[in-house]
C-alpha cells in the first residue's frame, strides 16, 4: 500500500467501527495559552475529557497534524538523525468518549494491524503497564488478560509508569496504556537478540508504533488521582511510522511519504541521497522535515516572527537553511521550491497547503533570503571563536548571544554546529545575556498578567448580544486580576449583551448597574478565557447577590459593528479585485477603524485601491440585507460558499454571515449590521506591507469616514481661497511650485555669490596673533548651511590658520571655529573652544578638532562669544 492507501484504510476501518471522521485541528494552537502547537491528536477534545464541553460524538477518529519542537515534547534533536522522529507529523487515532473502553480498543487494533495491514504477528510486541505502589496503582491485570488471548504472553511486557502510564499535564485525565512494538529487524539479528530486550530502549528498528490510552483517572492539583466518572479511549499512532512497517523500509525518510521530497532536494542541489549518517544525508532528511513543518504552520497562519510560535517557526526554518547551505552546498534560496510537492502530496487530505501554496511559497523565499544574507557572516565569526577556543572551554555565552541577536542564529542552531567542532556553548552565560536584554526591554512596557476565573463546568454564560445590548443579569463568579498595574475585576454574569474579544473584534464596554442600590459599575473590557464571558471592572460592586441591569456602550457597539460588516465587504471586494488567492492573515475591528491583513505579493496600486473603495460602497449603497444563520452545520455553510479562515477550528455548527450570496459569505462570531446601507460610507486610509507575502488596509467608515471627508472638504476650501479661487486647484498648486523651484535656484545663486564676497571682505580682516592667521568676526548669514560653506571655504584658502565666526539667523546665534590641520589639536582645538566659548549664547554643539558648531537662545551674548574666543587666542604659546 502507499501512503494515501495507508491512510485511508485507517479511517474506513473505524468508520466500520462506528466512528465520526473528525477533522484535523489547525497545528498551530490559538486558544489555549498552554500550547504554542498541537502535539497530540487529543488536543483537540481536551474539553470533552475535562467534561467542559459535551462530545459531539462518542467515537471519532482521525488524523492529526502534529508539532514537536518545544516543551515536554521535543524531538528536534533526534531529527534526522535517527530516522523515525520528526517534528512535523501525522497521528493517525481513534477515540471513545465515555462509549468502549479496553476490549474493543485493544481487539480493534490488533485486527487492524493483523488483518487489514497483514502485519507479522510474530514481530509484535505490546505492553502493559504494570503498577505503582507510591500512587497506590495496581497492575493492569484486564489489559494483560485481553492480550493474552491474542498474543503470546512472553510478548506481553511490563511497563513502568512513565512508559505506560500517559498523563495530560500536572493535572487533568489520565491514565494507564498499552503501547505497540514492532521488531523490524533481519531475522538473523532478531535470532541473535530477542526482540522483547530492545523494547524501548530506543533501537532504531525496534519502534513503537500505537500507543492506546485508558483514561480512567483525575490528576487533582494536590496530586490525588480520583476515578473519572466516564471512562475514554485515547490512541495515537504515527502515520509515518506505519507506513515504514507496512512498506518494509528501514527507514521513515524511504517510505512514500518522504522519497519524493529526498528526490526533489537531490535534484534542487545536484547532489545524490545515500541514506548514510553523513552529514550530507543528514541534511537531506532534515530538510525534507522541516519544510512540511514550515508549510504547514504557515498554512494555518502562523508567520515567521520573533518571539513565540512564530520565532519557532523560523528557528526550524533557519535550521533547515544552514543544513543546505552547510552540507549541500546550496548558495541560494531552495527550500521555497519544494512547497509545489509539499502541496500535491497533501491535497486530498489536508488542502490548504495548496490553497495558499503561492503565498507559502513567497514567505519562505523571503526569509530565505534574508537569513542567508548574515548566514555566512555569522558562520565565518563563530568559525573564528570555535578555532580560538578551547576544547575544554564552554563557548562564550556573550558570543553565542551576540549570534542569535545580531546574525539571527537561534540557540539550538549554535549548540549544534559547536557540537559538530566537538565543543560545547555557555548556555547559562547566554540566558544571562538574553534576559539582560529582555530586561531592558520590559523597562518601560513593564506587564503583569493575572489568572483567569477556571473553568467549572456549572458555570455558563448565555450570550444575548446578537440581538440585545441591555439584559438582567446575576453575578455567578468573580475574582481580582492584576495587569499592567492596576486591579481589575472579573466578573461571569449569567447573562450577557457584552459581546466578548475575539475573530479581530474588541470587547464591548459599557455598565452593570444595581437593581437594589441604583448604582453604575463601569465594564472596561470584556474576554472570553476558559469558555467563559468575562467582564472586567474597576471596581466590584459592593453587594454582588443583587441582580443588574448589564448595559453595553451603545454608541462604541454600533460603530465597531458598522466597521465589522465593512471588515467583511472590503475581504470579499480584495478578492474580486486581486484574485481568489487573497486570505485574511489577521485584523482589527473597533469603534473607530479597522485593519485587515491578507495575503498577496505586491503594492496595491492607486488604481486598484480605488476599484476596491468603489466596489465596498457599491455595495454599502445597496442597503443589502443581513443573512444569518446562527446553528448551521459546517458542512452546509460549506456547500453554500462561505469562506473558512485558514488555521482555525470550527465546530459542527457555526455562524454564517451572508451580504449577497454573490458576494460575501463568511464564517463568524462577531456582530454585524441589519443592512449594509447602515455603514454610511467606506474609505481606505493606507495600504502597507506587514511580512512578507501580507499587506495590510487600515479603513474608516460611517462617523470617522464622514468626519475625515468634512475636514478634507475644510481643508480644500481653505486652499482654494488662498489660491484666489482658481478653477484647476492641481495646476494651481503645480504652477505655484514651479515658480517655487525658480525662485530657490535664483536664491541658491544670489547666496553663492553673497557668500564670495563675504569671503573676500573677511580675507582682508584678518590679523596675526601669537603666529597664527587668526579671523574673528561677527558675520551676516542666511542661514547655518552657508556658514559651514563659508568656513571650509575660508579654511582651504590656507590664508588663515584659525576662525571664529557668529551670526544670527531667525532670531536664534551660531557659532563656528575652524583651524587648519597643522594646529588643530596641537594649539587650538576646534570642539574644546566652541564648547567654551558657547555658554555665553546659552547653547551647546561640538565637533571636530578642525571644526566645530554651536547653537543658542541668547543672541545678546554673541559678542561675548566671539570675545572669549579671541582672548583665547590671545592667551596660548606662541
Amino acid at each position: 500500500m502507499n501512503s494515501g492507501e495507508i491512510r485511508q484504510n485507517f479511517l474506513q476501518f473505524f468508520q466500520e467501527k462506528a466512528h465520526q471522521l473528525y477533522p484535523s485541528a489547525p497545528i498551530v494552537v490559538k486558544n489555549d495559552p498552554t500550547l504554542m502547537f498541537t502535539n497530540a491528536g487529543m488536543n483537540q477534545f481536551k474539553d470533552w475529557f475535562l467534561g467542559n464541553e459535551k462530545p459531539a460524538f462518542n467515537r471519532v477518529a482521525n488524523s492529526q497534524k502534529c508539532l514537536r519542537v518545544s516543551g515536554k515534547h521535543n524531538d528536534l534533536e533526534e531529527v534526522g538523525v535517527d530516522h523515525y522522529h520528526h517534528t512535523m507529523f501525522e497521528m493517525l487515532g481513534n477515540w471513545s468518549f465515555g462509549n468502549y473502553f479496553k476490549q474493543d480498543a485493544i481487539q480493534w487494533a490488533w485486527e487492524l494491524l493483523t488483518e487489514k495491514f497483514n502485519l507479522d504477528k510474530n514481530r509484535m510486541y505490546v505492553t502493559v503497564f504494570e503498577g505503582d505502589t507510591n500512587e497506590n496503582l495496581s497492575y493492569d491485570q484486564e489489559s494483560f488478560d485481553i492480550w493474552s488471548a491474542l498474543i503470546q504472553a512472553n510478548r506481553i511486557l511490563n511497563g513502568n509508569k512513565k512508559d505506560n502510564f500517559w498523563e495530560m499535564g500536572d493535572t487533568g485525565p489520565c491514565g494507564p496504556c498499552s503501547e505497540i512494538h514492532y521488531d523490524m529487524r533481519s531475522d538473523k539479528d532478531r535470532n541473535l537478540i530477542d526482540g522483547s530486550t530492545l523494547v524501548n530502549q530506543d533501537h532504531p528498528e525496534v519502534i513503537e508504533i500505537w500507543n492506546l490510552v485508558f483514561m480512567e483517572f483525575n490528576r487533582k492539583a494536590d496530586g490525588s488521582l480520583v476515578p473519572l466518572p466516564a471512562k475514554h479511549v485515547d490512541t495515537g499512532m504515527g502515520f509515518e511510522r506505519l507506513c515504514r512497517v507496512i512498506q518494509e523500509k528501514k527507514s521513515n525518510y524511504d517510505t512514500d511519504v518522504f522519497s519524493p521530497l529526498i528526490s526533489e532536494i537531490a535534484r534542487l542541489t545536484n547532489k545524490t541521497y545515500e541514506g548514510t549518517q553523513s552529514k550530507k544525508d543528514i541534511a537531506f532528511r532534515v530538510i525534507a522535515d522541516h519544510i512540511r513543518t514550515i508549510a504547514f504552520t504557515l498554512a494555518d497562519g502562523q508567520l515567521p516572527s520573533s518571539n513565540g510560535a512564530g520565532y519557532v517557526v523560523r528557528r526550524i526554518l533557519r535550521r533547515a537553511v544552514r543544513y543546505a547551505y552547510s552540507f549541500l552546498d546550496t548558495k541560494s534560496p531552495v527550500l521555497f521550491q519544494l512547497i509545489p510537492l509539499v502541496a500535491e502530496q497533501f491535497k486530498t487530505v489536508f488542502p490548504e497547503v495548496k490553497v495558499q501554496e503561492q503565498f507559502i511559497a513567497k514567505v519562505i523565499q523571503e526569509e530565505e533570503n534574508a537569513f542567508l544574507r548574515t548566514l555566512e557572516k555569522g558562520l565565518d565569526h563563530l568559525q573564528v571563536a570555535l578555532q580560538k577556543n578551547s576544547d575544554n572551554k564552554p563557548l562564550d555565552g556573550q558570543l553565542v548571544f551576540e549570534l542569535y541577536d545580531t546574525f539571527g542564529f537561534p540557540l539550538d542552531l549554535t549548540r549544534l554546529i559547536a557540537s559538530e567542532n566537538n565543543q560545547f556553548i555557555d548556555e547559562p552565560g547566554f540566558n544571562d545575556a538574553l534576559n539582560k536584554q529582555k530586561e531592558r526591554s520590559r523597562a518601560d512596557a513593564q506587564k503583569e498578567t493575572g489568572d483567569w476565573i477556571n473553568v467549572q463546568s456549572e458555570i455558563s454564560t448565555r450570550f444575548l448580544g446578537y440581538d440585545k445590548l441591555t439584559c438582567e443579569a446575576d453575578i455567578i463568579k468573580y475574582r481580582s486580576q492584576v495587569a499592567k498595574g492596576k486591579t481589575l475585576h472579573q466578573v461571569v454574569l449569567n447573562y450577557t449583551p457584552f459581546y466578548p474579544e475575539g475573530g479581530g473584534q474588541v470587547g464591548d464596554t459599557g455598565f452593570i448597574i444595581g437593581q437594589t442600590c441604583g448604582k453604575s459599575y463601569p465594564v472596561v473590557d470584556t474576554k472570553k478565557e476558559n469558555n467563559l464571558i468575562i467582564h472586567l471592572l474597576p471596581q466590584l460592586p459592593e453587594n454582588v447577590n443583587q441582580t443588574f441591569t448589564a448595559k453595553v456602550n451603545t454608541d462604541k457597539r454600533t460603530l465597531t459593528t458598522r466597521n465589522h460588516s465593512a471588515t467583511h465587504l472590503l475581504h470579499a471586494a480584495l478578492r474580486q479585485v486581486l484574485g481568489k488567492h487573497v486570505a485574511q492573515k489577521g485584523s482589527l475591528v473597533n469603534d473607530a477603524y479597522l485593519r485587515f491583513d491578507f495575503s498577496h505579493f505586491a503594492k496595491l496600486t492607486d488604481e486598484e485601491i480605488e476599484s476596491i473603495e468603489s466596489l465596498v460602497n457599491e455595495q454599502i449603497s445597496k442597503n443589502i440585507a443581513l443573512k444569518e444563520e446562527r446553528e448551521i452545520s459546517i458542512d452546509d455553510a460549506m456547500a453554500q460558499g462561505a469562506m473558512a479562515l485558514f488555521g482555525e477550528k470550527y465546530g459542527e455548527k457555526v455562524r454564517m454571515i451572508c451580504f449577497d450570496p454573490q458576494f460575501s459569505i463568511e464564517l463568524c462570531g462577531g456582530t454585524h449590521v441589519k443592512q449594509t446601507a447602515e455603514i454610511g460610507i467606506f474609505k481606505i486610509v493606507s495600504e502597507s506591507a506587514v511580512a512578507a507575502g501580507v499587506r495590510r488596509i487600515e479603513a474608516i467608515s460611517s462617523k470617522e469616514a464622514l468626519t475625515r471627508m468634512n475636514s478634507q472638504e475644510q481643508t480644500l476650501a481653505q486652499l482654494q481661497a488662498l489660491l484666489n479661487k482658481p478653477k484647476d486647484i492641481p495646476t494651481a498648486v503645480q504652477k505655484l511650485q514651479e515658480e517655487l523651484t525658480t525662485l530657490k535656484n535664483q536664491l541658491a545663486q544670489y547666496e553663492i555669490k553673497e557668500i564670495a564676497a563675504t569671503k573676500q571682505q573677511l580675507l582682508s580682516k584678518f590679523e596675526q596673533i601669537n603666529g597664527l592667521n587668526v579671523l574673528v568676526s561677527a558675520i551676516d548669514i542666511p542661514h547655518a548651511d552657508a556658514l559651514k560653506d563659508l568656513c571650509f571655504q575660508l579654511r582651504n584658502n590656507r590664508t588663515l590658520t584659525v576662525g571664529i565666526l557668529g551670526s544670527i539667523v531667525q532670531n536664534k546665534p551660531i557659532l563656528a571655529v575652524f583651524t587648519t590641520d597643522d594646529i588643530s589639536e596641537k594649539r587650538v582645538h576646534a570642539a574644546q573652544v566652541i564648547k567654551q566659548i558657547s555658554k555665553h549664547i546659552q547653547g551647546g554643539g561640538g565637533g571636530q578638532a578642525f571644526f566645530a558648531t554651536a547653537g543658542g537662545s541668547s543672541p545678546s551674548g554673541l559678542n561675548d562669544a566671539l570675545n572669549e574666543g579671541l582672548q583665547f587666542l590671545k592667551s596660548i604659546d606662541a
